[in-house]
């Protein structure tokens, strides 16, 4: 599979945890022949964590795409109106912002361009990762579920013993499930 001349907005929100993840799946995706345009929420652009600090996140960001990220939501704005994108992968998605995102609220760089991005009616690919997918946060998950031009990176339960509620995206997965969505399909299955 090859992402040659496929436009990818690349939108990191703040599930630290798994960011190694996503760089890893940025760099194939890279690889893959695909131009990123990266978006980073405020939280993932500005906090410091045990997981590593901001401005190292962005310089690896800027490293993996070559270029820099969209950081406000003024820039976010025109990339719909601009056609910058393809499809828009929101990893990680966390809780958050997939609540955001079923609600319709705008208030991050990265919910500004998944809505704009959406005007064209170009698909949204969202790797959720969260601690309470199967609790609080489920019922947003089945309203993106069920929503046009939503698509999920397969789901799984990455520690059901000590987090009954956690699930994760199956990071290598990224790239089949964005072929899938630009074909109007949903990776199956969704939840392994």
């Amino acid at each position: 599979m090859r992402f040659d001349n496929v436009r990818i907005g690349f939108a990191m929100t703040g599930s630290f945890c798994t960011f190694s993840h996503a760089f890893a799946q940025m760099e194939a995706l890279r690889d893959l022949g695909a131009e990123l345009i990266p978006i980073l929420s405020f939280h993932a652009a500005q906090i410091d964590t045990r997981f590593g600090k901001a401005e190292d996140h962005i310089r690896h960001v800027r490293e993996i795409c070559g270029r820099e990220p969209i950081l406000t939501i003024a820039d976010a704005e025109p990339i719909g109106p601009k056609q910058m994108t393809d499809v828009m992968l929101v990893e990680p998605c966390t809780s958050n912002t997939a609540a955001k995102l079923a609600l319709s609220l705008t208030d991050t760089p990265v919910t500004m361009a998944v809505k704009s991005h959406l005007r064209g009616g170009r698909p949204v690919v969202l790797a959720f990762a969260s601690n309470d997918a199967l609790a609080g946060s489920m019922k947003h998950l089945g309203m993106l579920a069920n929503m046009r031009h939503y698509y999920f990176v397969p789901l799984r339960q990455d520690d059901p013993v000590k987090k009954p509620t956690s699930l994760v995206a199956d990071f290598p997965q990224t790239a089949e499930a964005i072929a899938a969505a630009m074909e109007g399909r949903q990776l199956r299955p969704m939840l392994l």
